[in-house]
């Protein structure tokens, strides 16, 4: 038996405009490029996606099923700029092969900095799913699948969730293989899903790229992968960013195409089917413990937290970022800590990663600012005017706009 288990990450962070340190508006956000964005990448992907998942769901009665993590971040902008999303989406929701799974609303590192703002961001996340497609999220993925075996306790401790996401990274699985269930260390009923990262990397980094020794990727080749390992697993965990799909492989590489006849060839053997996360984490039962004692990502080849947290700028926003959290929440002021919590974006601190900056890498995608530098001086320069905000709230910009959320 090999089930193909599809979760896509569909996320764009509410951006900052341009910000001075003479500047004294509240308005912290780049409205109309947000907009711009979302409209763009809307066009681009989330539409034609989602009606080809539809598509998909109903040509096949069923035996089709995919798996969304949508962040609050996003969800705010599709409701304002491009509510025929939304609409695709419930549709999606009423098919009952779609499942919604949980994360921090924020898309966040509140795991790492504050474990009260994360179970509130969780739970806020969960509350919204419920609210918008009545859905009840069973599984959860932290924020970039970024995990370790207190983060499993935590989750396990809430009482709401059947499974759990993570990377399969070499490191931590040794000789093992991502495509069984599997157990997090020290979890009593938690049921953990291990990322395939090789395939999944084979649609959604490699697809178009001609240099590779297997381009080009055809639905067949890639099914002949997935065959393999039936009698050596029991899942195919494809985790990846929905961007993947016309914003990141463009239309005409044929992502889409692929996508269209890749049911059919998986479908061709007979043991083969399409689970969600929480159907194939139910459905087998778990061949071992994970342990995994440090913090995990699914970002670049060290699969490690410096894309966010690698160097001294990155470290300093977010510690000053989490150190008002008191203050801020002792104000009691709805907007401010709104504002506050778009701060805590894993985007912003992304945009200060000098990893790979010069090669013009990935870390540049979707990146509004000329360098890190200039993020990290815009992102301090709006914290220090929130600090100022938390401190006299009464002096807040009155012109301020209505904020998304």
């Amino acid at each position: 038996m090999a089930s193909v288990v599809f979760y896509f990450q569909v996320h764009q962070p509410i951006r900052l405009r341009h910000y001075t340190v003479f500047d004294k508006s509240s308005r912290y956000f780049d409205d109309n490029k947000n907009a711009q964005i979302c409209k763009k990448v809307s066009g681009k992907c989330y539409l034609p996606a989602n009606r080809l998942m539809l598509e998909l769901i109903r040509r096949y009665e069923g035996r089709f099923k995919i798996a969304y993590s949508v962040t609050g971040t996003l969800l705010e902008q599709l409701e304002h700029f491009s509510p025929e999303v939304m609409s695709t989406f419930h549709a999606l929701a009423e098919t009952g092969c779609v499942e919604f799974l949980a994360e921090t609303y924020y898309h966040s590192l509140s795991f790492i900095y504050s474990r009260g703002e994360f179970v509130e961001q969780v739970e806020k996340h969960c509350e919204t799913m419920k609210r918008l497609f009545g859905y009840e999220p069973k599984v959860f993925r932290n924020t970039e699948l970024i995990y370790n075996n207190e983060l499993a306790h935590q989750i396990e401790a809430m009482n709401q969730f059947d499974a759990i996401l993570c990377e399969g990274a070499d490191h931590i699985l040794g000789y093992r293989s991502p495509n069984y269930v599997y157990k997090p260390q020290g979890c009593q009923k938690l049921r953990l899903l291990m990322k395939n990262y090789s395939l999944s990397d084979d649609i959604a980094f490699r697809f178009s790229n001609r240099g590779w020794t297997q381009w080009p990727l055809t639905a067949d080749k890639f099914t002949q992968w997935v065959n393999k390992v039936n009698g050596n697993g029991y899942v195919v965990n494809l985790f990846m960013d929905y961007e993947t799909f016309g914003e990141h492989q463009w239309a005409d590489t044929g992502i889409f195409d692929f996508m269209r006849h890749l049911p059919d060839e998986i479908f061709k053997h007979p043991d083969n089917d399409f689970k969600t996360p929480s159907e194939a984490a139910m459905a087998y039962e778990p061949v071992g413990e994970i342990d995994v004692p440090h913090l995990t990502s699914w970002a670049d080849t060290e699969r490690d937290l410096s894309a966010w947290l690698g160097n001294p700028m990155q470290s300093s926003a977010i510690h000053e970022l989490y150190r008002i959290e008191n203050k801020i929440k002792a104000v009691g002021d709805e907007e401010l800590l709104m504002d506050w919590r778009k701060l805590q974006t894993s985007d912003h601190f992304y945009y200060m990663c000098t990893k790979y900056f010069s090669d013009g890498d990935v870390h540049k995608y979707f990146n509004p600012y000329d360098s890190p530098y200039d993020s990290f001086i815009n992102f301090m320069n709006v914290l220090s005017n929130l600090h100022k905000r938390c401190e006299r709230p009464s002096i807040a910009d009155e012109s301020r706009a209505p904020a998304l959320g």
